[in-house]
């Protein structure tokens, strides 16, 4: 994994101990792969691996998994997460943003326990391979920098923004980045510029933010820097397929 600036200096044993809750969302609904948060992998329910990561934290208090699926439910318990409610049906539409879902959960575990953490971790079982310390590293990240809204992990991309195009409304190619460089396709790959895309395996961010800014993420972001060859997200059968041969015992 390569190191961000941001955190060269990060220390883990100096970070206080505060109450963080995992999320993770897992509608019964897919369209791509049907019923995906069930599918197995190595004998074991996709859902498990981000279930299990986010107990294995040693920041992490609770694990909530927000499902509107009774077998998912089922599932997630067997695994020892907590499933205190089944999301409304009109949460798990597959148009429906992780903002509301999240407000969803929040104000449950508030209203229900009068439980307030100072932050939450987004964990998409669709990316199931993450190791628990990348899990606790970007708690830290967060932790660390009060005036930070959130934090999300990032990878370098395999194809670079510079040599992407549209075509435009003449048929001709026009370069994504050209305000950034008139001719940004042309440059060597030593010249391009060190650019990152959201990987979507981590996310942590505050309720405020939440619930303050109405948003995932706010303004101020903070960068978990990944390698993007420990990066892969279900979505297809072919993402499906390569899951199951990366993650096979070696």
């Amino acid at each position: 994994m390569s190191i961000s600036p941001i955190r060269n200096n990060l220390d883990m044993h100096s970070s206080k101990k505060i109450e963080v809750v995992a999320i993770i969302p897992a509608r019964g609904g897919s369209k791509g792969i049907k019923r995906k948060n069930l599918v197995m992998i190595n004998h074991k329910p996709l859902i498990a691996y981000s279930i299990e990561q986010a107990l294995a934290s040693k920041q992490i208090n609770r694990v909530i998994v927000s499902t509107d699926d009774e077998e998912i439910k089922q599932v997630s318990l067997a695994y020892k997460a907590e499933v205190p409610f089944l999301r409304p049906k009109e949460l798990a539409e597959d148009h429906v943003l992780d903002l509301p879902v999240f407000e969803h959960a929040l104000k449950f575990l508030e209203e229900k326990d009068g439980y307030r953490p100072e932050m939450v971790v987004h964990l998409r079982p669709t990316s199931p391979y993450r190791k628990p310390e990348w899990i606790d590293e970007s708690i830290a990240l967060l932790m660390q920098h009060p005036q930070a809204d959130s934090v999300r992990s990032v990878s370098q991309p395999h194809q670079h923004p510079y040599r992407m195009f549209r075509i435009n409304e003449g048929g001709f190619l026009s370069p994504i980045m050209k305000h950034e460089h008139p001719t940004p396709h042309v440059l060597r790959r030593q010249d391009l510029p060190l650019m990152y895309y959201y990987n979507c395996v981590i996310d942590v961010t505050r309720p405020k933010t939440i619930f303050s800014k109405k948003s995932m993420t706010g303004d101020k972001i903070l960068p978990y820097i990944m390698n993007p060859d420990d990066v892969f997200d279900i979505d297809s059968p072919k993402d499906l397929e390569f899951a199951k041969f990366f993650m096979e015992p070696k």
